[in-house]
């Protein structure tokens, strides 16, 4: 039983995310379309963010989304994983890095509804958007040479 309630919980916190807030986000905000591959991707520097988005991609068996690749690349940064605990995590982190948007507060309030177990988790990645540099802003495309560990230590530097 157990595992029907964790399945069904991470199927609708996905169909959150990706059916229900991604479409609302391109109508709304009419972001930039991502323009690089996945093939271009592998060719930048290693270690790079553009590389890493690659890595994780295949890794993770997930597809390049050409409206989606921020949020990949903010996982990276954040270094949460695509699991239930590391989306709740990540949301959490951009609502403590004063993201107020309709699928953070959408996602927390999901997480905190249905993950108690993960409580503790979530108030960490708050804590720490509270206090580490904004990266809503961030120009997601520029930073695609810069090496993930530069931007991970321009982040904890407030």
């Amino acid at each position: 039983m157990y595992k029907i309630i964790i399945g069904t919980r991470s199927a609708i916190l996905v169909w959150l995310t990706h059916s229900l807030a991604l479409p609302i986000l391109k109508l709304i905000r009419k972001p930039e379309k991502f323009p690089f591959t996945l093939d271009t991707l592998q060719s930048f520097p290693q270690g790079s963010m553009g590389k890493e988005l690659a890595n994780f991609l295949n890794e993770k068996k997930i597809a390049l989304l050409p409206y989606y690749a921020r949020h990949d690349m903010k996982h990276i940064l954040l270094q949460y994983d695509t699991t239930d605990e590391g989306e709740g995590c990540l949301q959490c982190f951009m609502l403590g890095n004063r993201h107020l948007s309709f699928p953070v507060v959408a996602t927390v309030v999901y997480c905190f509804v249905t993950m108690p177990e993960y409580w503790s988790k979530f108030r960490q990645a708050y804590s720490r958007g509270r206090t580490s540099q904004p990266i809503a802003d961030l120009n997601w495309i520029g930073i695609l040479q810069t090496p993930v560990k530069d931007l991970q230590q321009m982040l904890a530097k407030k």
